[in-house]
C-alpha cells in the first residue's frame, strides 16, 4: 500500500489497510513457497499476528486473499463505472477507458508483482481457477445491471450491452495472459501496453475473414 493512500487517511483506515495488505503479501508468500493446500488459514493468520476472526473481516476465503490483487482492480472498475460520464463514443471505448482508470488506481509499486505471484498460482490451482470463474461472473452480472440502468436500451433482451462488456473482458484476459508468461520482470504500464495492443485488435479480430 502507498504510502500516498494512507498518509490522507484516519489512523484506523490506515490500520485497517495494513492488516489486509500484510494478509495478502504474507498469502502469496507463503502459497508460492510452499503450495496454496500446504499452507493453512490457521498458518497464515499466525505469520501476520491476526485471528481468523480478523481474517474473516476482509476475506472470504484463501483464494479470495490470493486473488485480491486482482479484484481490487475490478472492483475499481464498478466503482468508476457507476458514475463515468458518457462522451459521445461508443460503449466499448467507454468501458476501455474505464478500465485504464481502474488501472491507473493500482499501486505503481508492487501491485504488478502480486498480481504476478497471483495468476501464477492460479494456473497450477483449480480452486483459484474455480474462484476466478465465480468471481468473473458476479463482476459480469455487476457491470451489466450499472448498464442496463445508466445507458441500457429499453429492450431488456438487447444482446449489445453484454457482447460490448466480453470484448472488454476478453481483451484484458488476452493481455493478462500474455504480461502474466512473459520472460522477465513485469509492471503495470508494460501491463497497460498489453492491453491497448488487445483493444487495437479487437475491431480487426470482428472483420476477419478466412479462405476457404
Amino acid at each position: 500500500m502507498s504510502t500516498e493512500i494512507l498518509s490522507g487517511l484516519p489512523l484506523r483506515e490506515r490500520k485497517k489497510l495494513r492488516t489486509r495488505q500484510a494478509l495478502i503479501d504474507t498469502a502469496l508468500e507463503q502459497f508460492t513457497e510452499r503450495g496454496f493446500d500446504g499452507t493453512t488459514l490457521d498458518e497464515l493468520c499466525t505469520a501476520v499476528e491476526v485471528s481468523k476472526r480478523t481474517f474473516f473481516r476482509y476475506f472470504d476465503s484463501k483464494e479470495d486473499v490470493a486473488m485480491a490483487p486482482t479484484q481490487d482492480l475490478w472492483a475499481a472498475f464498478l466503482d468508476d463505472l457507476q458514475t463515468r460520464q458518457p462522451t459521445g463514443g461508443t460503449l466499448l471505448v467507454l468501458l476501455r477507458d474505464t478500465l485504464f482508470t481502474a488501472l491507473d488506481r493500482m499501486p505503481a509499486e508492487g501491485w504488478a508483482e502480486r498480481v504476478l505471484l497471483s495468476r501464477r498460482l492460479a494456473a497450477r490451482t483449480p480452486s483459484m481457477n474455480a474462484h476466478g470463474l465465480q468471481f468473473c461472473d458476479r463482476t459480469t452480472r455487476t457491470a451489466i445491471t450499472i448498464l442496463r440502468e445508466r445507458f441500457g436500451p429499453a429492450d431488456p433482451h438487447d444482446l449489445r450491452l453484454r457482447l460490448a462488456l466480453d470484448m472488454m473482458i476478453s481483451a484484458f484476459h488476452c493481455a493478462l495472459e500474455e504480461w502474466t508468461f512473459q520472460p522477465g520482470p513485469a509492471s503495470r504500464d508494460d501491463l497497460s501496453a498489453r492491453l491497448r495492443d488487445a483493444f487495437a485488435a479487437i475491431p480487426g479480430s470482428v472483420t476477419m475473414t478466412v479462405s476457404a
